[in-house]
């Protein structure tokens, strides 16, 4: 029998055999009812992940990521570079929730929310049951000889994956150039995109290579989210744990026997069936305690209460539930620490709100051309010269745009001697002069407070510096 006090399985990750080979997981089949729960969850997360970059509100893509062309849309929402700052704030604010979310459930994303997991799991693995079959015919399949059977199972297999990395690669693609020009890449002449067509087969094969061989290995291994546990959790998280007191009692662990009263004889609720081991995605004994490698997905809890109820004992023996909760009976308590990030979490969000209301729909910039000086004209008339830019984030043209002074009495000329027309999503650039008599300037660098109106419709100002004789003082 297993002591709880052996902690020797920290000392080494579970999917890595002591010569330091893969010990490659072969997990059972899950069935049950958090099962069906995660299972709808991952079948609407990932009808909204294959379809948020082909969907548009107001002419905008739902999800955009274009860095190289500087174009981000959240929710329809179109965000340009000088958003940046927004951005910056959604991220903590994401990292305060994820921090909150993980003091309080623990790694409950990794199990229900997180890609990777839902991929692996929902997708690769139940093709792999429909192909190898369950544990059992995976293992013997494995270690069979390559036979007609075994070739004809492992390229099948290999196909199917490789078409649904192909299928990913083009999603995650479109998040990053645009559902619209994802298409028309499809449909036209790959050699005319050659370079995107190369980023399709790198990103397949990186796909291919994640969900085919490396797997559970990326929560183990790459994602540093599982090392966060250690700093984030406490006692009062909950998370997928093993009640030991009722599990182990005086006598611990031991096999079921029939009409035996194992709470008279001492003996714990466990019957060391092993099966929340064999059915476990990682490859880990969730009865050893908290680990690295545990991603909550509840298959154990599935398991267990399946073999719990088959030998009418109460269910729960592994469950959702503190370490207080399992050691002391404590109920679940909202912490001061809880409280704390709380806290912080609604005040960047309300932050966050307040920018989004605050930011404007145009933006403009007027900027004294470099290395140009002010010139003198008849009638005491001071010139400057100017590149402007108006940055339209709607999904509308800004038609019969024109500029106008509001702080000083004075004449805005542009070179094209007309007014303009702003692009939806685009931007409108160009050279202006702006014009002012010597006896309006207060000094020698004056600040213009500038209009951008279209039409009659004032729609965004902007500073600018203008510059004159120091004689004008």
């Amino acid at each position: 029998m297993e002591t709880p006090n052996n902690e020797q399985f920290r000392d080494s990750i579970g999917t890595i055999t002591a010569d330091g080979k893969r010990s490659w997981v072969f997990p059972k089949k899950p069935s049950g009812k958090f099962y069906k729960y995660r299972s709808l969850v991952s079948y609407l997360l990932l009808a909204f992940l294959l379809s948020a970059p082909f969907i548009k509100i107001n002419g905008n893509q739902f999800l955009l990521f274009n860095v190289l062309e500087r174009k981000f849309n959240i929710f329809s929402f179109p965000f340009w570079p000088q958003d940046f700052y927004l951005l910056v704030v959604s991220m903590i604010v994401g990292v305060v929730f994820v921090i909150l979310f993980t003091v309080i459930f623990g790694r409950i994303f990794c199990g229900w929310i997180c890609p990777q997991t839902i991929f692996l799991e929902m997708v690769f693995r139940k093709i792999e049951y429909w192909i190898d079959g369950d544990r059992g015919k995976q293992i013997r399949l494995d270690k069979q000889p390559w036979n007609a059977e075994k070739i004809r199972k492992r390229l099948l297999k290999w196909f199917i994956f490789f078409v649904i990395s192909f299928l990913i690669a083009n999603v995650f693609l479109a998040y990053l150039i645009g559902g619209d020009t994802l298409i028309s890449y499809i449909t036209g002449n790959p050699l005319d995109n050659v370079s995107t067509l190369i980023s399709l087969t790198i990103f397949t094969c990186v796909f291919y290579f994640v969900f085919a061989w490396f797997r559970e290995q990326v929560c183990i291994i790459a994602c540093p989210y599982g090392r966060l546990q250690g700093v984030l959790l406490d006692n009062k998280t909950i998370n997928v744990a093993y009640d030991y007191k009722r599990g182990e009692r005086e006598e611990g662990r031991s096999k079921f026997k029939k009409n035996e009263d194992r709470e008279a004889l001492g003996k714990g609720d466990c019957i060391d069936c092993k099966q929340c081991v064999v059915v476990c995605p990682t490859g880990i004994d969730i009865r050893n305690g908290t680990q690295l490698e545990c991603v909550n997905c509840t298959a154990c809890i599935d398991e267990c209460d399946h073999i719990m109820e088959s030998i009418n004992l109460p269910k729960g023996l592994i469950r959702y539930a503190s370490e207080d909760n399992i050691a002391k009976k404590n109920p679940f308590q909202f912490t001061a620490r809880m409280k704390g990030y709380s806290a912080v979490l609604l005040i960047l969000v309300g932050i966050l709100i307040g920018m989004l209301f605050l930011r404007n729909d145009v933006e403009a910039t007027i900027l004294r051309l470099p290395g140009q000086l002010y010139q003198q004209k008849e009638n005491n008339i001071i010139s400057n010269v100017y590149t402007f830019k108006v940055i339209n984030k709607t999904s509308k043209n800004i038609e019969d745009v024109s500029y106008k002074i509001l702080s000083h009495k004075g004449e805005i000329k542009l070179v094209s001697n007309h007014n303009f027309v702003v692009p939806k999503q685009g931007l409108a650039e160009g050279t202006l002069f702006i014009e002012l008599n010597a006896s309006a300037l207060k000094s020698d660098k004056d600040k213009l407070e500038i209009g951008v109106y279209s039409g009659d419709k004032l729609i965004e100002t902007t500073i600018t510096n203008f510059l004159g004789p120091r004689s004008y003082k």
